[in-house]
This record gives structure tokens, sequence and C-alpha cells, in this order.
């Protein structure tokens, strides 16, 4: 069984999932409110690397998951495609 270290940044705590294949908080970020929503990143045709992260907002405690992407214009393509379960 892995163990997953969790950090913080400014605004989150963050768990990074086992199936990133870029372990980077990267600039662009889309927070998802669902944290057992499953979000296949590879099916949403991205440009730019990208990462998943379950995920504490530290400003209210809400649990989620972070979606941080290199390009900016991936995050309308996959706020476009998102659809929570």
């Amino acid at each position: 069984m892995a163990t997953a270290r969790s950090f913080d940044t400014a605004d989150y705590k963050l768990f990074p999932s086992p199936r990133n294949a870029h372990r980077i908080v990267f600039e662009h970020q889309v927070f998802v409110p669902q944290p057992y929503a499953l979000i296949d990143l590879p099916s949403y045709d991205l440009k730019g690397r990208y990462s998943l992260f379950a995920a504490c907002r530290l400003s209210d405690g809400k649990m989620g998951q972070l979606v941080t992407l290199e390009e900016e214009g991936d995050v309308a393509q996959f706020n476009a495609r998102f659809v929570p379960d």
C-alpha cells in the first residue's frame, strides 16, 4: 500500500493522487467540491500537463478535489466537460 504524504499550500491541504503523471501544483487551478467524483483527466483531451489532488480548502474546511493545469485554456476545457456524478 502506497502512502501519500499531504502538504499545504496557501489555500489548500493537498493529498496527491497516486495516478498523477506529474506531481506538481500547476498555476491554473479548479476546486471541485465533490470529494468522491470520478475525474479521469486523460479523457478531457487537455493540451498541457495536469495533476489531481484530494483537497481540503483551508478557508472553510470544505473537502473536494483540486485539478491543477499547466495551460490556462485547459481550465475552460475542463469546466465545459466536467459533470459531477
